[in-house]
């Protein structure tokens, strides 16, 4: 988050990392890494998208969860 309190990344940056994985699946902490943000900015972001229908969740393990891409349209 920006010193705004505005997120640096945008939702359509986060969702192109699911088009550019070679993985099927990702990990908050996978795209926490790669746009620079914090894990909980990642995963309140994703709830959002989720919530939208653009991402899907499941959860994996104690406290893994696996996100991909629903909704290519975006």
């Amino acid at each position: 988050m920006s010193a705004t309190g505005r997120p640096t990344s945008t939702d359509d940056e986060l969702l192109r990392l699911f088009d550019e994985s070679d993985d099927p699946v990702l990990t908050a902490a996978e795209i926490a890494e790669e746009l620079e943000m914090t894990r909980q900015g990642v995963n309140y972001r994703l709830r959002q998208l989720d919530a939208e229908g653009a991402v899907a969740r499941k959860k994996i393990g104690s406290r893994a969860v696996a996100w991909w891409r629903t909704d290519t349209t975006r």
